[in-house]
């Protein structure tokens, strides 16, 4: 009788120890990505994930950013919708990893597509003094555009949809002009003020030719201050 017990409380710790690992993934913690949503379009936005309102204090409007949102990594399903509409504009499925850092630009005119880019920030205490500055074209008409970022910084052939590594200035106020390969006549020109120590994205948006919000113009991301 002694013999028989024991085996069964055997047999029970053994069902008990399975029940357990199988019961692993039950209490995994959730995991996030951080993702910036950047509105390069005519529209004023909202982002959703699997039909989840992510930017809930506001919406996003033309020229804007959410900066970056804790959302559920692994593979979901982006949305956008026009401020006060129920209408899917359109969506896109995206895989993000967990800790990873993204940023989603929304462009058009109005809103009709997406780019998506891997944002590696990397603070450099040694140099406090450093900007870092990248460059994307958001301009479906423009073509190939050089862009000039004071003196010390420039950007060369840069096709649609296409994004530049980060490169180093100086901060403070510096003119930024942004012209079509090939041409000295800039189709933007204005000043900017950059943080030391900061990081940013320059993007071109709108269209040649076009006017208010759709005007060709010089957008400005923050990625970190």
């Amino acid at each position: 009788m002694y013999v028989k017990c024991s085996i069964l409380l055997f047999v029970a710790g053994v069902i008990g120890l399975l029940s357990c690992k199988n019961n692993d993934n039950v209490f995994k913690p959730f995991t996030f990505a951080h993702l910036n949503f950047v509105n390069a379009s005519t529209d004023t936005l909202n982002i959703y994930v699997n039909g989840s309102r992510q930017n809930n204090n506001s919406s996003i409007y033309p020229n804007g950013q959410s900066f970056y949102l804790n959302v559920p990594d692994g593979q979901q399903n982006y949305q956008f919708k026009k401020a006060g509409s129920p209408v899917v504009l359109f969506s896109i499925p995206l895989t993000l990893k967990d800790s990873s850092t993204t940023s989603i630009y929304v462009y058009g005119v109005p809103a009709s597509g997406t780019i998506t880019t891997n944002d590696l920030l990397f603070k450099y205490s040694a140099f406090p003094d450093t900007t870092q500055i990248r460059f994307i074209n958001l301009s479906p008409d423009a073509g190939n555009l050089d862009v000039s970022v004071g003196d010390t910084l420039s950007f060369k052939s840069q096709a649609f949809k296409s994004s530049t590594s980060f490169g180093f200035t100086r901060g403070g106020k510096k003119d930024v002009k942004i012209y079509q390969s090939g041409s000295s006549i800039p189709l933007a020109d204005t000043s900017l003020t950059f943080q030391p120590g900061s990081i940013y994205t320059l993007f071109s948006k709108g269209v040649i030719g076009g006017k208010g919000n759709a005007a060709f113009g010089v957008g400005l991301v923050i990625n970190s201050n």
